[in-house]
């Protein structure tokens, strides 16, 4: 069997794969890892047959989509899982056939209602159902700690000692365990009655993890994130750097118009010289009034270089052809100690350009 771990932070995940026939799979990826796994697959002549999420998941991005675009595979989820995107759902005591390769299915719920533990020859993949030195939490939504006592006590703990444990997180660089090593030493599996370990459960006081609301929505409806989005709209547009911009406001270049997409406070407090104003928000209601000549090169910046990025990308779709952003934002403008103007934007006359 072919075998990779890799981490994200506290995050891992799985490329698991035939030999003989070079099938693979790929078990909780994870979004900004997406050129690793291709590149693995690549590199270990995989030909990835299924991308599985082993449930939910609340605190980071899925890669499931892209990398079943990307690869031509099928997404594998729990058949309770609200995903609209599987393409194939699984439940409790099936496999999954990848190659000379079995990867058995246990129902897991408790940390969410459509866990899934993977149990591979020699190890079983836990997902957040059981952690090195811990078990995933319960208080997010569809969490229940009466069923994950069972799911733990009455199937994954029921099986070979010797099985390897590799979990889908992991915040102390961990690798693996095995089942009988955590219910030695994990604190949590000392709580084998179900009433002791559901009011251990109970009483964590655990931090909601970061970017809850926005990896529920895009894991459950197969959204995007807003990293995707200003990775696509970086892909439509060019760029133009600080000390380019700074030489052609100092030379009085008219037929550069900077465009400001901030909030009005922000623009009126410190804004690029000459620099036009139209809130992200209102540009496409707007922009036909402030720049009335398509044909203008207009440069949008904003605080960061993120929401420019979008606003550039905007505008070449509704036909601003020469629309470009500002490679980073008016912080890094502020902190490298170019000029800045204040007040309210200036009366705009448009220099049309052949």
């Amino acid at each position: 069997m072919l075998f990779e771990q890799l981490r994200a932070g506290g995050c891992l995940s799985y490329i698991a794969g035939c030999e003989k026939t070079c099938a693979g799979v790929i078990i909780d990826p994870a979004l900004d890892l997406v050129d690793r796994y291709v590149a693995l697959t690549v590199e270990k002549g995989l030909r990835v047959r299924y991308v599985i999420d082993s449930h939910t998941h609340a605190d980071h991005f899925s890669a499931a989509r892209e990398l079943a675009r990307q690869l031509g595979a099928r997404i594998v989820m729990h058949r309770r899982s609200a995903a609209p995107f599987a393409d194939m759902r699984v439940d409790d005591g099936e496999l999954l056939v990848v190659g000379e390769l079995r990867v058995g299915v246990i129902h897991t719920p408790g940390h969410t209602d459509d866990s899934m533990c993977l149990v591979l020859p020699d190890r079983v993949l836990t997902g957040d159902t059981l952690l090195i030195g811990g078990t995933g939490r319960t208080d997010l939504p569809t969490g229940d700690p009466e069923a994950l006592h069972e799911s733990l006590f009455g199937k994954l703990l029921a099986l070979d000692d010797a099985l390897g444990v590799f979990p889908a997180h992991d915040y102390k660089g961990r690798e693996s365990s095995t089942l009988g090593a955590e219910k030695a030493s994990n604190p949590r599996l000392q709580k084998k009655e179900r009433a002791a370990f559901v009011e251990l459960m109970r009483g964590l006081d655990l931090a909601m993890p970061d970017h809850l609301t926005e990896a529920l929505r895009t894991n459950r409806t197969g959204g995007k994130t807003v990293k995707q989005l200003i990775a696509e709209a970086a892909r439509e547009v060019p760029f133009m750097g600080m000390d380019e911009v700074r030489a052609r406001i100092e030379r009085e270049d008219r037929e550069l118009v900077l465009l400001d997409v901030r909030e009005r406070d922000a623009f009126e407090a410190g804004h690029l010289p000459g620099a036009r104003h139209v809130p992200r928000g209102q540009l496409e209601l707007r922009v036909d009034q402030e720049l009335p000549d398509p044909t203008v090169r207009v440069l949008a910046y904003c605080q960061y270089g993120k929401i420019s990025t979008l606003a550039a990308a905007t505008l070449r779709t509704m036909g601003y052809s020469r629309a470009v952003a500002l490679d980073g934002g008016i912080d890094v403008w502020t902190k490298a100690g170019y000029p800045l103007e204040k007040g309210p934007a200036r009366a705009y006359s448009p220099t049309r350009i052949p």
